[in-house]
Parts: structure tokens; sequence; C-alpha cells
């Protein structure tokens, strides 16, 4: 059995609690995590966004092992000196686009994280806390204290259409996983497969 957790960045990111863990499960993180975790196995990385802030130095990851996309990996290929710099910190490329995200660009940092947990970590259980935009209209993001991004309404609607249905493509693509969501209600507004879960549990 493989027990992985999965840090989202959005408000019930909260609902991730260190007890939760047993001894032997791997925790990942996307981008930087909304508060202090302990024993990351990996943050997953996808935007050149990201990479340009760790470039400026306005985002510190080097306390993390990073795996990254299609984009950080292209970010890499143009910035050889960046890739030197930090080549010890990355534990490897992820760039698996499966068909139905149809793109990188599409398949967010949350989408890929899952996705390398079940495809290459081989995940039996995958833990997600914060992926509020399956259960209610809120993009918000912990990513947004540090990085500008538009939460517009029109831009929202876009992404939350544009995301929603990849969700059901990845829990689709991996029947045997069972996916447990972190959030206060489960009134998710797709609709889950068996192998998907809901923990309204605050502890």
């Amino acid at each position: 059995m493989s027990i992985i957790h999965l840090l989202g960045n959005g408000d019930h990111a909260t609902r991730f609690k260190p007890s939760r863990r047993t001894p032997g499960d791997k925790l990942l993180i996307c981008n930087m995590p909304p508060f202090a975790v302990d024993n990351v196995y990996a943050t997953v990385m996808v935007d050149f966004k990201m990479m340009r802030a760790i470039n400026e130095g306005s985002v510190n990851l080097d306390f993390y092992d990073w795996v990254l996309g299609t984009r950080p990996q292209k970010w890499m290929e143009m910035q050889p000196q960046f890739y030197l710099k930090h080549a010890q910190r990355i534990k490897e490329f992820y760039t698996v686009v499966p068909d139905y995200a149809e793109n990188a660009t599409s398949f967010n940092c949350g989408h890929v994280a899952a996705h390398y947990a079940c495809n290459k970590l081989k995940a039996t259980e995958l833990h997600m806390y914060g992926f509020d935009s399956l259960f209610d209209f809120n993009m918000r993001s912990i990513t947004d204290l540090y990085l500008k991004s538009d939460r517009g309404t029109t831009n929202n609607n876009r992404l939350i259409d544009l995301w929603r249905p990849i969700w059901n493509g990845l829990f689709d693509e991996f029947p045997d996983v069972k996916f447990v969501l972190y959030h206060k209600h489960n009134n998710a507004k797709v609709q889950f497969p068996k192998n998907v879960q809901v923990n309204t549990q605050a502890d």
C-alpha cells in the first residue's frame, strides 16, 4: 500500500494535519505550501512564472526537492545557468500530459502532482487537501500572495470550466486508486466516480 498526501493551495489546505499521516506516507506539495510542513517528498511546479520568481529571488524553494513539469523543463533549456544552479534540487522532470488535458498549459499544478502521485509513485490512496474549486466557486490560492494572477470573474469561470473535467479524467484514469478529498462540505460541483470520497471532518 502506498499512501500519499497532496497539499494544494486552496483555503481548505488547512484540513491537512500531520496526525493524518502514518509512517511511510509521502507528502507532495504544490509550489510553496500555505504553512510550514515537514518531511516533504517534493514540491511540484509547472509554471514559467514560478521559475521566474525563483530566478529573481522573490521565492526560495531550495529547502525542497523539485518535481518539474513541461514548462519548467523548457525554462531550464532556455536558462542553462539557472539549471546548473538548481540541478541538485531537481528530483525529476515529469512531463506526462494525458489526452484528456489536451496540453501542458491546461494541466495545472494540482493535476500534475496528482497524476505524478498515481502514475509514478503508484499511490493506492491519494489524500488531497486545498482543492476548493471542485466544491465551490473559489479560486483563491496561497500562490496569489507572491505571484500575481488574474482572479477576475471571467478568468475564474474559464479556469474552473477547464480544470474540473480534467479532474474527472484523472479520477477515471486511475480507477484502482482511492482518492480522498478533504473539505468542509461534500456538495461537489462535479460528479465523482466511485473511487473518490469526501472527508468533511475538521480533525
